[in-house]
């Protein structure tokens, strides 16, 4: 009989990708799993403002709490945005207690918080994590070309580095060119997340071959947007927005006991 971590990763199909998408809230999880997703992935973003706070402005105690709400609340895998671990020090405590949580998968950044950490030093972090959590599915994040730089055979080393760490699913956030992707895919030992942004599509990432597609905080911008909108209606004295408050009544309704 496979583990759960197995069944886990065997969503992840290169060309068939699993699309992974991101709650930002219990709520939110368990009607993203009525929706039909198949797995879930936690945003750091997207959770930071629910608390009123910027991405990366949360302490890890809140951040396990988050996780074990919304692994609480539903019955698929939950992979979560854990940062660089919420330590400057030795992240595997961090990764034995997300475990702990419910949690069926987790990142590692290899961004500090300030800068890009020297390639040994981010594989001995994906090591450490690896050893304290050896049941989560372990994705190995590259974090250069979302912070301004990232030739992609720099990123295509420290992800194969990762690979060899212990990661079972890389990722470089931002890396959109598709002849990039493909490179990347092709040139990296282990199944490659995408993230979708404006601009790309579905087809063209699974045609390039990776194996799982996330869409980190745009849910939850998404979210926020048809708030901000409707409560600028209502200020203004406008009721032009209460036909989409049924709607999304109806929507909670999915999954409120």
């Amino acid at each position: 009989m496979s583990t759960p971590k197995q069944r886990f990763l065997d969503l992840h199909v290169p060309g068939d990708p699993l699309l992974i998408p991101n709650p930002w809230d219990a709520g939110s999880a368990r009607l993203l799993q009525t929706l039909g997703a198949r797995a879930l992935a936690t945003t750091s973003a997207g959770f930071a403002a629910t608390l009123g706070h910027a991405d990366g402005d949360v302490t890890l105690e809140q951040v396990l709490e988050h996780c074990r709400l919304v692994c609480d609340a539903v019955e698929i895998p939950v992979s979560a945005d854990l940062e660089n671990g919420y330590t400057a020090g030795d992240p595997g405590p961090t990764y034995a207690a997300a475990a702990a949580t419910g949690l069926a998968g987790a990142s590692i950044e290899d961004w500090s918080g300030t800068e890009i950490y020297p390639l040994a030093d981010a594989a001995d972090r994906v090591r450490a994590a690896r050893a304290a959590a050896p049941d989560l599915v372990l994705t190995g994040r590259a974090e250069a070309r979302l912070r301004g730089g990232g030739p992609l055979p720099e990123l295509v080393e420290r992800l194969n580095a990762y690979a060899e760490a212990g990661a079972d699913v890389l990722y470089a956030p931002v890396v959109t060119d598709l002849e990039e992707l493909r490179t990347l895919v092709r040139e990296v030992s282990r199944p490659v997340n995408a993230l979708l942004l404006p601009g790309m599509d579905i087809p063209s990432l699974a045609d390039a071959g990776v194996a799982r597609i996330s869409v980190g905080g745009q849910l939850a911008w998404t979210a926020w947007n048809g708030a901000a909108a409707a409560a600028r209606s209502f200020l203004s004295g406008s009721v032009d927005w209460l036909p989409d408050a049924a709607s999304g009544r109806q929507a909670a309704g999915l999954v409120i006991d």
